[in-house]
């Protein structure tokens, strides 16, 4: 008799006939079920049946993905998987189009289940709908479906798509050149090439010669939003996949194409939204094309590299009006420029390079100081002369400042870090203007300068201010400006006031969204929740655990097992010899009684902790605790195994001394009940009678002619 949880309650259909009720034994092999399904109907040769799921997914059930099976699944009884596909091939062979289209169809559907793709891949049909494609002479309608089922099938990595032909991949790259044909036919060769591409870099290669990259470009101008997001997919696979020498020429081509004009034109512009997959693309082209800037942002500034020195010096002489420095002798010289490089902000002025070692931002941060410098020439005097007047401590460093400001600039960006799988947080500001992180950085440190006045800053309040103007362009780029015009008013509008006002905002929204009431209910439910708590912590103290010793050399070879009494009153403990054994209570020999407690310790207070000193590990520190007992001469000695059990046991034995609980995992704990137990009472329940008595049951159906009956073949 099979158990119960190996049985699965399923409802099976086929057109023209009674649903089957079943009671599926997951025992049972797979080809005896089906049989007993087609005895239920009549149907002779249950070989050339198969079960599948009848919604979502039409999924082929096999003996490996049968226990995903569950209770009250409806699965449809169908041509078995090898049956379906030789009728397949033969019907794509027709000589009648009509068979031929309606053959090709349901291949291009039922291609995605890997049962059938294995049969059918394995007679060959693969190389069939090749032979199709090379051949080049049905009609667009057959093709699509020919292309979409060659493409599923692939999908599944059975066949490698090295083994495609010369031929097959120049007439795909020319449905894809082709001026004038069926969008589908475009749409699904846009995607092979894409996963050939990807693939290897051989077929890269082949790629690259066939597409035409102006036609690829044309297509981002199109008002099929599908071709749109195939054609940028397949742009994207390029970039990613190329080699150093190939990305640098694409990249030159598309900067001489305009390719964000083309983006912002005829796709963040002429649509009302951007798909979810487009965004995606959008994304990744914004991270490669960005990270060119990582080379800079790695490299610290060199002392001995005469160009950086002549910026670097070319940003104190922007600044300040001086008398000519040649006529100066060569200590008066340098006494000058330390002066002047200390009014600019740096921290070492006498050897100013030194604060462009970090690292990122490196010599990035030059960079998007002199192009401030040069692009706002008197932007830049104003910032530097404004501070220079203030009082010392009340000045706002520009170099320090700008350092700061570019490396937040880049986290915010993602410059330097390949784009995630997940990604989709493209900006569209980018794609608006081709020197983004010069600009931005522009608009931003003059934004500082304003940020710091509102707050009244003073040096001890540098990385405070910095974190407001990292909070003021992170909101402002997630209202998503598509213009740096756009972003300047936005930024500057949200003033430090400002940001105080959303920060109290979410706090109590995040806090409390709640009526006074329903705090004073969560007040109320807590000291009943904390006995909750309390109760299961002591449980598992008499429940019990195993502890390691640890020796001088540092061995956790040896264990002992400490329980509580169920009546709370004695701990007991003793060694054991295995990690699988749980001793009873009896058999632990020690016992500590719970009166003679003195003190709970923890991490370095331990005694077994302070003998070891400077030997223990963070870790080991985290995870010890001591009780003391007669008037604290003695003491038991625990390392717990994880912080989980650290947690327990520290929060239980508080509990047996009359203290309070203070773990944090008891403070998730409260938590998450204290949520649980409010939304329980919050559920509306209004116009929702609750019935004093459970409902009857309905009666019996006259009859059961819709369900077989296999009791009788199970006995």
């Amino acid at each position: 008799m099979p158990q119960q949880k190996d049985i699965v309650k399923i409802a099976i259909q086929m057109p023209g006939a009674y649903p089957q009720l079943i009671q599926l034994d997951q025992k049972k092999p797979l080809s005896a079920v089906i049989k007993e399904v087609c005895d239920g109907w009549n149907l002779p040769g249950p070989d050339n049946y198969a079960l599948q799921y009848a919604d979502g997914v039409q999924t082929y059930i096999t003996e490996s993905n049968r226990l995903d099976i569950k209770n009250g699944c409806i699965l449809r009884l169908t041509k078995a998987p090898g049956r379906c596909a030789e009728d397949l091939y033969k019907g794509i062979q027709s000589s009648d189009s009509d068979v031929r289209c309606d053959s090709l169809k349901q291949l291009a559907c039922v291609s995605t289940d890997v049962t059938f793709a294995q049969e059918f891949i394995s007679r060959n049909g693969h190389s069939l709908l090749v032979k199709i494609v090379e051949d080049a002479h049905e009609a667009p309608l057959i093709m699509a479906h020919t292309l979409t089922g060659f493409m599923e099938l692939m999908d599944h990595g059975i066949v490698s798509w090295e083994n495609v032909s010369a031929v097959f991949i120049k007439k795909i790259a020319s449905f894809v050149n082709a001026t004038v044909l069926d969008a589908s036919i475009q749409q699904v060769s846009l995607a092979i090439l894409e996963s050939m591409v990807l693939s290897s870099s051989s077929l890269f290669q082949q790629v690259k010669q066939e597409v035409t990259l102006e036609r690829l470009l044309s297509q981002l101008q199109v008002t099929d939003q599908q071709i749109q997001t195939k054609a940028m997919a397949l742009l994207m696979a390029l970039l990613q996949t190329a080699g150093h020498a190939d990305r640098q020429e694409l990249f030159v081509f598309l900067g001489k194409k305009n390719l964000r004009q083309y983006i912002y034109k005829n796709i963040i512009h002429s649509s009302a939204s951007v798909g979810d997959e487009m965004a995606h693309y959008l994304y990744v082209l914004q991270s490669v094309t960005l990270n060119h800037l990582e080379s800079r942002m790695r490299m610290p500034l060199d002392s001995y590299n005469q160009d950086q020195r002549e910026i670097l010096h070319g940003l104190r002489q922007a600044a300040f009006e001086t008398e000519s420095e040649n006529s100066l002798s060569h200590e008066r010289r340098r006494s000058l420029c330390a002066k002047e490089f200390k009014k600019l902000g740096f921290s070492n002025n006498s050897n100013p390079g030194q604060d462009l070692l970090r690292a990122p931002p490196g010599l990035l941060a030059l960079d998007t100081m002199a192009h401030f410098a040069s692009r706002y020439p008197d932007a830049y005097s104003r910032f530097v002369l404004e501070n220079s007047s203030r009082e010392d401590k009340h000045e706002c460093p520009f170099a320090r400042s700008s350092i700061q400001l570019t490396l937040i600039l880049c986290e915010i960006l993602s410059i330097g870090e390949p784009p995630s799988e997940t990604g989709s947080d493209y900006h569209p500001i980018f794609f608006a203007q081709d020197q983004l992180l010069d600009e931005l950085f522009c608009i931003c440190i003059q934004l500082l300068n304003k940020t710091w006045k509102e707050m009244r800053a003073t040096q001890e309040d540098f990385d405070k201010v910095m974190q407001v103007v990292r909070e003021q362009i992170t909101r402002t780029l997630s209202s998503k400006p598509t213009s740096l015009e756009l972003f300047k008013n936005k930024v500057n509008a949200l003033n430090y006031s400002e940001i105080l006002k959303l920060r109290q905002t979410e706090r109590l929204h995040q806090e409390e969204t709640l009526a006074p009431p329903v705090l004073e209910l969560k007040e109320r439910l807590r000291p009943e929740l904390l006995e909750l708590i309390r109760q299961q912590r002591l449980n598992r103290l008499c429940q019990g655990t195993l502890f390691r010793k640890i020796s001088s050399r540092r061995r956790q070879d040896k264990l002992w097992h400490c329980r509580l009494s169920p009546n709370h009153k004695v701990l007991h403990f003793g060694d054991v010899e295995e990690e699988t054994e749980t001793p009873t209570i009896e058999s632990l020999q020690e016992k500590i009684p719970v009166a003679d407690i003195k003190a709970l310790l923890t991490g370095k207070d331990c005694p077994h902790m302070k003998e070891h000193k400077g030997k223990q590990t963070k870790e080991v520190l985290a995870l010890a605790f001591s009780v003391t007992y007669d008037v604290e001469e003695y003491s038991l000695n625990f390392i717990a195994s994880s912080r989980t059990d650290f947690c327990l046991w520290t929060d239980g034995l508080s509990v047996l001394l009359g203290r309070d609980m203070s773990s944090e995992c008891m403070r998730s704990e409260l938590e998450t009940l204290l949520s649980m137990e409010i939304k329980l009472r919050l559920l509306d329940l209004e116009n929702v009678p609750i019935p004093d008595s459970a409902p009857p049951v309905p009666k019996p159906p006259s009859n059961f002619n819709f369900c077989y009956d296999f009791s009788q073949a199970e006995q």
